[in-house]
């Protein structure tokens, strides 16, 4: 049979046909990405509000990066797994900042 009827992976990376990207290669899921993107962010931030509002965006996405993980050709359950901890983390963090800056401007 010709090359061209059956595509044989090429290249180095292991997510491309003939050259191509391959639509079905596993990838990352947007919501993971976002969760750990929101949860170092909470960390970073200076006001304990918004730190604490990163927090839960982070905990809330890496729920649906951990149930989208699930479907095939989907990776990220580590990570959405990662992101929930340092949400919760990021969350505590958050409030102990919140209070300390509410109690030293009182």
């Amino acid at each position: 049979m010709p090359h061209g009827v059956f595509p044989l992976p090429s290249g180095n990376r292991p997510d491309t046909v003939d050259g191509m990207d391959d639509l079905y290669a596993p990838h990352r899921s947007l919501a993971s990405v976002i969760a750990i993107g929101c949860a170092i962010a909470s960390f970073v931030v200076h006001s304990g509000a918004a730190g604490l509002a990163l927090a839960i965006v982070a905990i809330i996405f890496g729920v649906i990066g951990l149930m989208l993980a699930m479907l095939p050709g989907t990776k990220g359950g580590c990570l959405s797994i990662s992101a929930m901890g340092l949400g919760v983390l990021g969350a505590i963090c958050g409030i102990i900042r919140a209070v300390w800056h509410l109690g030293r401007h009182m």
